[in-house]
């Protein structure tokens, strides 16, 4: 374990591409091999929208990386947090806390408020007007939302006091994460139902990109599975049950233009099935 926070917290950024680029590669061939979905559609076209964002998301994340270290260093100096307040354990124990921690706050949190607030969900939905989710979906996020994710993933690693190897950990692990759990692929139920008790599978996260409520505000996890179990917003579906989209964004000439999806969250608010946000509801605008 010691050789592995020694390795993180000097990671080439040539090695944190590699890692990007080889988990879209690796799941895009096993979901090219055994599909869940056989989508009628231009594969290479549908990766360029997705890529265009997975762009944008690394040059906003490059550019405000600095804010994440100085965050790390001061909680680390001050011994600010909960990793810091904790009783020492085991170097293993201490990267398994941490990273369950980020998650929560890093992923689920910002997940969760994204589709309770307004605003957020506005640039938030971008990411669920994909009608094809493969592999290539985890990276589909409106530049808004990549700032608003940043600054919930740098409160995560104050509030945790986690250092950056293992901030670098676990943003290893989310992006692997992301892109199986988004990928083309149907697990063996078998094999899921033990699986989607510790990490978060296609099956499970797949129900998330149902085209309607109530599926679409469920499973918000990305890399631990116990936190839709514990807040009570797990949900299960068949995925030959499912419609990926959002049902107010499912022409193709909005959701399949990037020139369009950077205006989305400018335009006229749609209210989907069930009137999220409407006038009745007290949500926060």
């Amino acid at each position: 374990m010691q050789q592995l926070a020694d390795y993180f917290a000097t990671i080439p950024s040539t090695h944190r591409s590699a890692i990007l680029v080889g988990g879209i590669t690796l799941f895009w061939l096993i979901e090219g091999a055994l599909p869940l979905f056989r989508f009628k559609y231009n594969k290479w076209q549908h990766a360029g929208i997705n890529i265009f964002f997975t762009i944008t998301t690394i040059i906003i994340n490059f550019a405000m990386a600095f804010i994440l270290v100085k965050s790390s260093d001061w909680a680390i100096a001050n011994e600010f947090g909960l990793l810091q307040w904790l009783p020492e354990m085991p170097l293993w124990a201490y990267g398994l806390v941490g990273m369950m921690l980020l998650d929560l706050v890093g992923a689920y949190f910002v997940h969760w408020t994204e589709h309770k607030v307004k605003w957020m969900w506005r640039f938030h939905l971008i990411h669920h007007t994909d009608t094809h989710v493969d592999t290539t979906t985890a990276n589909r996020h409106h530049p808004g939302e990549s700032v608003f994710r940043f600054v919930f993933t740098t409160a995560a690693v104050v509030l945790t006091g986690a250092p950056m190897w293992l901030v670098f950990l676990y943003q290893a692990l989310s992006v692997a994460l992301s892109q199986f759990n988004h990928a083309n692929i149907n697990l063996p139920n078998s094999v899921d139902k033990v699986l989607s008790w510790l990490i978060v599978t296609p099956n499970m996260h797949h129900v998330h990109h149902h085209y309607v409520q109530p599926y679409t505000d469920t499973n918000y996890g990305n890399i631990f599975s116990i936190w839709d179990r514990v807040f009570g917003t797990f949900a299960r579906e068949e995925g030959s049950k499912l419609v990926y989209g959002i049902d107010t964004h499912m022409e193709s000439h909005e959701n399949g233009q990037v020139s369009n999806l950077l205006k989305i969250p400018f335009q006229k608010y749609r209210s989907p099935v069930g009137a999220k946000f409407s006038e009745e509801r007290s949500e926060v605008n």
